[in-house]
């Protein structure tokens, strides 16, 4: 496997692998889930739009899935500093890679290359039928559901679609998640940004880095259960403290 994802880097570079979950989102105008004043904290109902069980049952569900993807602050979000700092350091040749449990796509957007980039959680831009595997854009969806169709199906086989993202009680891509995993062990330098680390699989690839020997930083708003391992702890805003810090980090620091 090739942790770099590509053909930057060299022998003897450190590889920096840097997680991100929803924290590192906010000030793009998205909401986090688990925060204090996340959506499933507001809204613990709201959970169930986004359970594979509730929603291949229920068409109301589903409905309201395809009104909250519709209503999504994704559309209007661009990059942040955030972002924008993991994006220069992509561009800058350090060996790099970006493994999220995002959805929303902001780091390609941002610029780091696809190649670079591991969603464990698979992406909202993208819709996937249930029954076939079809897949096609959501801005193609979206329009459908404009258009009148409120629980739009695949046109291909009739089958019901959803976002190309894992809900609860799916299982993660096997092939993303064993990429993330090497990654874990090969990184020198393996940062967690804006995640609570409670989420398994990923939050395990924390204590997969630290078990082989990278040096490990959070930087959250909240506690972690991966705190007592970190080499450091950063609580400050995400957009104030990454940038620096990711500047330090590739230069050694």
């Amino acid at each position: 496997m090739d942790t770099d994802g590509g053909t930057d880097g060299g022998p003897g570079r450190p590889l920096l692998a840097v997680l991100t979950g929803a924290g590192i989102s906010t000030d793009s105008g998205i909401p986090d889930y688990r925060g204090p004043r996340g959506v499933w904290t507001r809204d613990p109902e709201a959970e169930k739009l986004v359970t594979y069980g509730y929603y291949m049952a229920d068409p109301e569900i589903r409905r309201r899935s395809w009104r909250m993807r519709r209503d999504s602050p994704v559309w209007a979000a661009r990059p942040n500093a955030a972002h924008e700092a993991v994006a220069r350091l992509a561009r800058s040749g350090a060996p790099l890679r970006v493994v999220t449990q995002n959805v929303d796509g902001l780091h390609q957007l941002a610029g780091v290359p696809e190649r670079k980039v591991l969603e464990l959680h698979g992406s909202s831009r993208t819709v996937v039928c249930t029954r076939c595997a079809a897949r096609s854009t959501m801005t193609e969806a979206l329009e459908r559901v404009a258009a009148g169709e409120e629980d739009p199906p695949c046109r291909e086989c009739g089958g019901i679609l959803k976002s190309a993202t894992v809900m609860f009680g799916q299982a993660l891509d096997p092939r993303v998640l064993g990429e993330a995993m090497a990654v874990a062990r090969a990184s020198d330098v393996f940062v967690a940004v804006g995640t609570s680390l409670q989420v398994q699989p990923a939050a395990s690839l924390a204590g997969l880095a630290a078990e082989h020997g990278a040096r490990l930083v959070i930087v959250n708003a909240e506690p972690t259960p991966y705190d007592g391992l970190a080499d450091e702890v950063v609580r400050e805003p995400i957009g104030e403290a990454l940038p620096p810090l990711l500047d330090r980090l590739a230069g050694g620091g």
